[in-house]
């Protein structure tokens, strides 16, 4: 990829700070990880509901909805994969500079690609959500009908199947899915955010 020159940064008469201080909260992004059907989209969006409904500016970035749009052109190779998450790492990024909680549901497959995520924002703006839900679970759900498509060898490289899933080593925050509520999950972080002191109901 070619990278671009001649080119200067410009610094914004409003800052981040500034913003944060206008919307009365902290700005970070809530990285949620998980293979597919581990209820990543269900759970950032009934989080994303918790935190607006107590004055929190959430946006949720969900990674079907992100491939219509801005990752229209990539495929699942390694390398698109890569590429996808580089690219979201990126508009999360520019969500926290606004001031926003930026809410991110990826299966991210690749533990460098997320920690490279996390190196581009400061110390306090990522945090890591495991949504751990075991293969055999997810599979049973198959709510898109994926992993029988995956079985047969009609969708190729297929994370969990054909395409290897490197789980979390130190999240943040880890639910489980399989064995908790969507209102346990939401409970399990909105607790953490307030410990941190990012929530302000």
């Amino acid at each position: 990829m070619n990278q671009s020159t001649n080119i200067t940064w410009h610094d914004q008469t409003v800052t981040k700070q500034n913003r944060r201080e206008n919307n009365k909260h902290h700005s970070y992004v809530l990285w949620f990880t998980g293979l597919s059907g581990s209820g990543k989209s269900t759970v950032a969006n009934a989080v994303a509901k918790r935190l607006f409904k107590d004055q929190t500016n959430t946006y949720v970035l969900d990674g079907d909805n992100i491939r219509f749009g801005i990752n229209n052109d990539l495929g699942f190779s390694d390398e698109d994969r890569k590429e996808n998450i580089r690219r979201i790492g990126e508009v999360s990024k520019l969500f926290v500079d606004s001031g926003q909680v930026v809410i991110t549901a990826f299966i991210s497959p690749f533990r460098e690609d997320r920690d490279r995520v996390r190196e581009i924002l400061e110390e306090d703006e990522f945090i890591e959500v495991y949504i751990k839900c075991s293969l055999e679970a997810c599979e049973s759900r198959d709510p898109k009908g994926l992993y029988e498509k995956a079985r047969k060898g009609i969708i190729k490289e297929f994370t969990g199947i054909s395409s290897p899933y490197e789980e979390p080593v130190q999240p943040e925050i880890m639910v489980d899915t399989e064995n908790q509520s969507v209102e346990e999950c939401v409970e399990q972080i909105v607790q953490f955010l307030k410990q941190k002191n990012y929530y302000i109901a």
